[in-house]
């Protein structure tokens, strides 16, 4: 997700969805369990307003998902986030979900592995068969 210029009222809950690639239902989820850092600001009718800083953060989160961050993890890193001098336990969090990312990484590649065996073999197969 790239943040383009937010306008200073901010974006609509709908519009910041699209622009982070989650719902609307998620966004709320999120903001209800203490998953952003700041709670968006609100329009004088009370809608939420998501602010350049309320994005950038949502593309934290969006990254931390898809990479298979489960949500308990989530909550501990952003908890700590709001710590002052929690940098070192941010950075174990973040260490530890590098190894997993790369366990994931490293079961794919052998399985992109093996695709690639079985299209070889196939493709032998094909133009031995012509």
């Amino acid at each position: 997700m790239t943040v383009t210029e937010v306008p200073p009222e901010g974006l609509t809950i709908s519009a910041a969805a699209e622009m982070s690639g989650l719902s609307i239902d998620t966004l709320r989820y999120y903001e209800k369990e203490g998953l952003t850092l700041h709670r968006p600001g609100r329009s004088p009718s009370g809608q939420r307003r998501y602010s350049e800083d309320n994005l950038r953060w949502l593309a934290t989160l969006v990254m931390l998902r898809r990479t298979g961050m489960p949500i308990r993890d989530i909550k501990r890193f952003v908890e700590l986030y709001r710590v002052d001098g929690s940098e070192g336990d941010r950075l174990a969090i973040l260490k530890a979900h590098r190894v997993h990312v790369l366990e994931q990484l490293a079961e794919v590649q052998t399985h992109l592995e093996a695709i690639n065996r079985k299209i070889d073999y196939y493709t032998s197969a094909v133009t031995e068969g012509k």
